[in-house]
């Protein structure tokens, strides 16, 4: 019996394999999803490019500056101050363009955390031309807090992700291939450690250290890799009498081999159809960690407290509106995702059973 089969069906550019990406695209919501999804994250990834209350290029004098890369002092343009410039002031502005420079500005001249001093009206200001979406109750622009709120939002769901997916794997694949004592003592403490109640255990850190990103990650990651455990260890504890498994060991293939090589890629199989529905609920897990007030540092770009803020300004609805919508399509376009990736790994469909 060969031993390749198994452990290759899905790495290897064979024929099931490209069935189940036939499928992914027969999924037209799902495919369409995905494409949009990664169109939105690659266009926030260079969010300070799109909003920044920095020019992207400055020409004075024969010479050209990047403010967005270096920080350049109001002298450098014929100022007073060694502070850094700043170029939304019209004067730094007059002293630039009337030596026959010029500033070139990103679509947006805002970042999530610039203060607009020259509302017409109170904060939270209503849409207009200079603030597309208008602005939050502290005067900075909603447009920009949420293309760099997506960024972080995303991308905190995605390294939550990929890090509690590889601790889930390890420890269910231990558990299912060895069974036994390890299996039962592995239980029992999964058993106590979801028993923690972890917002009651991120109160009680907010009132010690504040959060931030990589503590928030760390604390999350403490609690969601139990996600995956229960589907990997059925999987290896399916396959570990299997006879191609049973011919490695009695080859003297080391445990090891056996389980990377002959029974994690049958297992990631389950593990690849959870993952998009994991990432989604790593991001709403940020969002409402910030809309209790738990979350991120105040003053941080982030949709959860852009929530907090509609749910507190009820006589400005464009902020709530604004979130709500852009959370609901985030987490939709995972959703549809997520169940294109499942029938894609259909075992019926990945065969070409109807």
């Amino acid at each position: 019996m060969s031993l390749r089969n198994p452990s290759r069906r899905l790495f290897d550019p064979s024929p099931i394999n490209r069935r189940r990406w036939q499928n992914f695209k027969a999924n037209r919501r799902g495919f369409w999803s995905l494409w949009i999804f990664l169109a939105l994250f690659l266009l926030t990834l260079f969010a300070e490019f799109i909003a920044n209350d920095k020019p992207l290029l400055v020409h004075y004098e024969d010479a050209y500056y990047l403010p967005i890369f270096n920080a350049y002092p109001e002298t450098a343009f014929g100022g007073d101050f060694e502070t850094e410039a700043d170029y939304r002031d019209p004067y730094v502005q007059t002293l630039i363009t009337d030596t026959g420079g010029r500033l070139w500005w990103p679509p947006i001249r805002y970042s999530y955390d610039t203060i607009n001093l020259d509302l017409p009206v109170p904060a939270p200001a209503p849409p207009s031309r200079e603030n597309w979406l208008g602005t939050d109750d502290q005067a900075r622009d909603v447009l920009a807090r949420l293309i760099y709120g997506f960024r972080i939002s995303v991308l905190f769901g995605l390294i939550l992700t990929l890090f509690s997916s590889f601790v889930g794997v390890l420890a269910g694949a231990v558990q299912g291939y060895f069974g036994g004592w390890i299996d039962l003592t592995f239980q029992r403490f999964i058993e106590v450690w979801t028993s923690i109640p972890i917002i009651y255990l991120l109160i009680i850190l907010a009132a010690v250290i504040e959060p931030n990103f990589w503590i928030l990650l760390g604390i999350m990651l403490a609690f969601s890799w139990i996600a995956l455990v229960p589907v990997v260890r059925a999987e290896f504890l399916r396959a570990r009498n299997f006879e191609y498994v049973r011919a490695a060991r009695a080859l003297g293939v080391g445990n090891l081999t056996i389980m990377l090589r002959h029974m994690l890629p049958n297992a990631m199989v389950a593990t690849l159809t959870f993952m998009p529905f994991i990432l989604n609920g790593s991001i709403t897990t940020l969002t409402s960690l910030d809309f209790l007030g738990f979350g991120l540092p105040p003053g941080s770009p982030s949709l959860g407290e852009l929530l907090a803020q509609g749910k507190n300004n009820i006589q400005a609805p464009w902020l709530g509106i604004t979130a709500f919508l852009v959370i609901a399509v985030m987490l939709s376009l995972l959703i549809f995702v997520g169940e294109a990736v499942r029938d894609a790994f259909d075992p019926r469909k990945a065969l070409g059973s109807k």
